[in-house]
């Protein structure tokens, strides 16, 4: 299913993305801080592309058009290699891309396509051209990526992502955030893997948010706790969990079910089996929902919305070059704003630092904020 561009509304999406992008203001070029150090010498910090880019995913064919339009937009350059399964597609689109761009001032080969296993293991060790790798795919790709290079690497390697159903949770919207975020698409980095239920709802809430994920053929891995709160547990989508499932991405209709005692340790669970992707609570009690977002360790953190949520285009970003767990300058969906970095430009008039101190003469710096943001060359 993710080969085929004709499925569904894939193309149409894909296409719609390439528009959004289009409409999106230019990421470089933009003042982010400005200060004026001294008469005539002003410090401005302006964005600016971070380069070149290598995208290593796997198979899903439109991901060379939606990154290709990012690439272009925030003035990049990428290198694009895509699983061997969609090889044909990749490069029909790529060629098409390339063929676009002959008419305009970018040349074309700002968009690359690479088709082998060797020249991946080759671009790897190209820290001196190659400025970021942005890796999508299964953990085992992303782990390699991160093992085999010393260019810096922006992505996740696991989407362990809880839902937890807190004692002062609405029950419709506990069933329908809950098993949206685990069947809308079980594949996906941002599908539920593990459902947190607080022990005080067990009798109230527990068997309506069960029987939903039974009626939608979800196997349920239970804790003791709440396998003892099932009226029945003759059903093959029944089982008691082992350790291991809670640090487990099913990618599939399954799910490990916990019982905790509160927010306190809803939190610590998350922070200690997750994965920083994206968690949610579904609560009416505004207090806990902050206490829980603002604990949780994670890029996304939700209050009563679906985990699935965690997107490039339903942020509005147009599309996503990936979702990064890292604690850098880019987390969660990276979008255009992801792939700019910044650099300070200082401008002058035959200023030296020798002119600048404490001592008697000389002079001390203003550090004023200048008024005013916008786009700087």
């Amino acid at each position: 299913m993710r080969l085929d561009l004709e499925k569904g509304d894939k193309f149409d999406t894909m296409l719609k993305g390439v528009s959004d992008i289009d409409q999106l203001p230019d990421p470089t070029g933009q003042i982010t801080y400005s200060s004026k150090l001294d008469e005539g010498l002003e410090l401005y910090r302006v964005t600016c592309p971070v380069g070149v880019l290598l995208v290593i995913f796997e198979a899903r064919p439109e991901v060379v058009v939606n990154i290709s339009s990012l690439a272009i937009k925030s003035g990049n350059a990428v290198i694009l290699k895509g699983g061997k399964e969609s090889i044909l597609s990749l490069v029909a689109l790529s060629t098409a891309i390339q063929s676009a761009l002959t008419d305009t001032a970018i040349p074309p080969d700002t968009i690359q396509l690479v088709e082998t296993r060797e020249e991946i293991k080759a671009l790897l060790d190209l820290d001196k051209y190659i400025d970021l790798v942005i890796p999508r795919g299964s953990n085992s790709l992303v782990k390699y990526i991160q093992s085999n290079t010393r260019i810096p690497v922006l992505g996740h390697a696991d989407g362990l992502c809880s839902v937890y159903v807190d004692k002062d949770a609405d029950l419709d919207k506990a069933v329908r955030v809950v098993v949206d975020s685990k069947i809308n698409y079980p594949a996906a980095c941002n599908a539920a893997e593990t459902l947190l239920v607080d022990r005080s709802i067990l009798s109230t809430h527990f068997i309506p948010i069960t029987t939903a994920l039974q009626n939608a053929n979800v196997q349920l891995y239970l804790d003791s706790e709440s396998l003892s709160h099932l009226p029945s547990r003759d059903s093959s989508l029944i089982k008691e969990c082992v350790t291991e499932d809670f640090d487990t991405e099913f990618l599939d209709l399954k799910i490990a079910v916990k019982v905790v005692d509160g927010v306190e340790e809803a939190i610590q669970h998350i922070n200690s089996h997750g994965s920083k992707h994206t968690d949610a609570i579904v609560t009416e009690n505004e207090q806990v929902a902050k206490r829980f977002m603002q604990g949780v360790d994670a890029a996304g953190v939700y209050w009563n919305a679906s985990t699935r949520f965690a997107d490039g285009f339903r942020y509005g970003f147009g599309a996503e070059v990936g979702v990064s767990t890292n604690k850098t300058h880019a987390r969660g969906p990276v979008g255009l704003e992801g792939l700019v970095i910044y650099k300070y430009k200082l401008c002058g008039n035959g200023h030296i630092v020798g002119e600048f101190g404490e001592g008697s003469g000389k002079k001390k710096y203003l550090h004023e904020k200048i008024d005013g943001t916008g786009k700087m060359v």
